[in-house]
């Protein structure tokens, strides 16, 4: 049976049929993971079981090149990009933004603001409620994410983070860091 995807939210997030990824290998179902973010940007898998190592090679197995660094100082994005393989624009948004090259510091962080209070209104947000075995994707081109208070100290969690490389950089983004 193919691999489908619910939608859980109006504007983004699906989530999969039953499917036991650090078992998939064939590249019609990893194409079909693909598609899936193209469409939802966010994807949710339950009941996945991965060790590092699997949890790794299952990235590696979606996209490719994994980065194997800490967050970039001083990186510079495009405020619109376009996804390549879907072709969809979207607008790369995030907390540390500082300002836009070429503007002027304050009308630039103003849009900036602007931009972000629009963008985490109710209706575009997703929270989601972890169970054990979830494996969420989401892509950094097109989302925002941020972490919630956690109860650590009556809760216990493990959290794995495996991050791969955006194939398609912007032409300008090497020059000027």
């Amino acid at each position: 049976m193919a691999l489908t995807f619910r939608k859980l939210h109006p504007h983004f997030v699906g989530e999969s049929s039953p499917v036991e990824l650090r078992k998939t290998h064939d590249e019609e179902t990893l194409a079909r993971i693909r598609a899936g973010m193209d469409e939802f940007a966010v994807l949710v898998f339950h009941d996945q079981s991965f060790s590092d190592a699997e949890q790794i090679a299952f990235g590696e197995r979606l996209d490719g090149r994994l980065h194997q660094g800490t967050k970039l100082k001083g990186a510079i994005h495009p405020l619109v990009r376009t996804i390549p393989r879907s072709l969809r624009r979207s607008l790369y948004l995030a907390s540390h933004q500082s300002r836009i090259i070429d503007w002027p510091i304050p009308e630039g962080r103003l849009l900036l603001r602007d931009l972000m209070e629009h963008a985490t209104q109710p209706e575009f947000v997703y929270r989601h409620a972890w169970r054990v075995g979830d494996l969420v994707i989401w892509d950094n081109r097109a989302t925002m994410h941020r972490a919630r208070p956690f109860d650590d100290a009556k809760y216990r969690r493990e959290l794995r983070r495996v991050t791969t490389l955006d194939i398609e950089q912007p032409a300008f983004a090497a020059a000027g860091s």
